[in-house]
């Protein structure tokens, strides 16, 4: 039976004061060997209350397990180890060896683990970018399709950058680049990349060999592009972390319950919104709020060029005062606010990619700097990619029919007539529609009944009117004094006897008759 701490103590002191282990043995109450036990562990330095090892059936094999396991690198399985020391003559059960190599194992881990040192990141140095796959988003041809996140952070502030893309080309990373450093108020010293095709064409000898284009945005930017250790938590542990927050935000999930997207928009609006949330929260490591810490950072930064780098935006094209430009002799069309300007189209695939250098945006929620603004499927002369959105105040409405007039009231007359309701409106536009007569003295008419028998009543009956074609003089008072009784609105549709698509009985009218020679 195991001694308690006191009692161990006890026997220590009893043998301390008489130096004879029978002699302690007597104070103490216990046996002469136990005292002798005590003092050797105590002596030979190792804690008094450990454990007495006792022989194990495993032990003769323990070299053999060590021996596996550091030829396996600590991935062998016990139970295929169990066989083969079954064969070397051992007759304990799989739960022994099981304990054994889980020893083994934790001492080979223990030998080999690797040390980590906390990345001490410093202002204005380090900006770090990967790629995550986005929500899927119905694309310029109408069709639903993937869509990709550009993700950026600054390392010592904090700061993220996420903007959707259609892909991950080098085009679109050299205007991402281009927009972040806009959205960061300056360009850092590094950008460290993942291991893109885009940036390192290919490692030799361990070393990676940088894309001929990377190199040159990185002279015209004044940054040199490093790439990351693989399987290194320092160097890609932070770009990781930016790419799973803002796709468990911001692609639609179970978890987040986030509804889908109806266009891709409506993606460019949650991303900046989700930026704006996380650069203006404190950040859980630094302690800091990481827009107020990008004005230090920004200090440190130098400025970016005025014009961005254009080398990998493709050709240049002037935009007409149609709002197209010609590529490949297909007019492809741009949306408002870029006649008269130069942009940029590039193939990408099967698809042309438009690209700006936006000022002040498109619109309030776009961001500065080189930004793509807008993708059509490729065409062929004399058939044109026009996306009617890129027209929001053509006649025509997008499925080709045209819109209805304006309703824009100029005299004191109009102005009354319009304000007794959403019916008033929907007559007017009807009955000039249907040609009818006499429309301002009919007007006037609807305004001095509504100050009769009240507003709500004759808009009703304005709008049962427009719906149903009664533009004569006394069809508005008919139609308030059938409402007013509770009838149906349609008992006024009145069906006219003149023209009716019922085929006659005249063919009938000879049916039996003979012909008279």
């Amino acid at each position: 039976m195991k001694k308690s701490d006191r009692e161990i103590m006890e026997i220590l002191e009893a043998y301390d004061a008489t130096g004879c282990a029978h002699s302690a043995a007597v104070l103490a109450g216990v046996d002469p060997k136990t005292v002798r036990a005590y003092v050797a562990k105590r002596e030979a330095g190792v804690p008094v209350d450990e454990p007495v090892k006792r022989a194990k059936l495993i032990d003769p094999f323990v070299a053999k397990i060590e021996e596996a396991v550091d030829t396996s690198e600590g991935a062998i399985r016990a139970d295929l180890l169990h066989e083969r020391l079954v064969a070397m003559g051992f007759t304990g059960d799989e739960r022994t060896t099981r304990r054994a190599v889980a020893e083994a194992k934790a001492a080979y881990r223990d030998g080999h683990r690797r040390s980590y040192r906390p990345w001490i990141t410093e202002p204005g140095l380090w900006l770090q970018f990967d790629w995550g796959y986005g929500p899927v988003v119905f694309g310029p041809d109408g069709r639903p399709r993937p869509t990709m996140l550009f993700c950026a952070w600054l390392a010592w502030s904090r700061f993220r950058v996420v903007i959707p893309t259609w892909d991950r080309r080098m085009g679109t990373l050299l205007s991402c680049l281009d927009a972040t450093f806009r959205a960061c108020g300056g360009v850092p010293a590094f950008a460290l990349s993942d291991n893109e095709k885009t940036v390192t064409v290919e490692h030799v000898a361990g070393v990676p060999v940088r894309h001929p284009m990377v190199v040159a945005a990185g002279r015209h930017y004044g940054l040199s592009v490093h790439t990351c250790v693989p399987f290194d938590p320092e160097s890609k542990g932070g770009s990781e972390a930016t790419v799973r927050v803002a796709k468990a935000d911001l692609v639609p999930t179970k978890a987040n319950l986030r509804s889908g997207y109806n266009s891709f928009a409506e993606l460019v609006e949650a991303c900046e919104a989700f930026c704006a949330k996380v650069n203006g929260r404190v950040h859980r490591e630094s302690a800091k709020i990481p827009a107020e810490a990008l004005v230090i950072e920004q200090g440190r930064m130098h400025p970016v060029p005025a014009d961005p780098f254009t080398a990998a935006a493709g050709e240049t094209r002037l935009v007409n005062t149609d709002q197209t430009i010609r590529f490949g002799s297909v007019r492809y069309s741009t949306p408002p606010g870029l006649v008269g300007r130069e942009v940029w189209a590039r193939v990408e695939g099967e698809e042309l990619a438009i690209t700006a250098q936006l000022v002040n945006g498109l619109d309030s929620g776009s961001q500065q700097g080189l930004v793509e603004v807008a993708r059509h499927r490729l065409s062929t002369p004399g058939n044109p990619r026009i996306d009617l959105s890129h027209y929001p105040d053509h006649p025509q409405e997008p499925d080709g029919s045209p819109k209805p007039p304006k309703i824009r009231p100029r005299s004191d007359a109009e102005k009354a007539f319009l304000a007794l309701g959403p019916g008033a409106h929907a007559w007017l536009v009807e009955a000039g529609a249907a040609g009818a007569q006499r429309v301002r003295s009919k007007m006037h008419a609807a305004v001095e009944l509504a100050a009769l028998v009240g507003v709500e009543p004759v808009d009703a009956a304005l709008g049962t009117a427009a719906a149903a074609g009664r533009f004569a003089e006394g069809d508005l008072l008919a139609i308030v004094q059938h409402q007013s009784e509770g009838s149906s609105a349609a008992a006024l549709v009145i069906p006219d006897d003149d023209h009716s698509i019922q085929p006659g009985t005249s063919a009938w009218a000879t049916f039996g008759r003979t012909e008279e020679l």
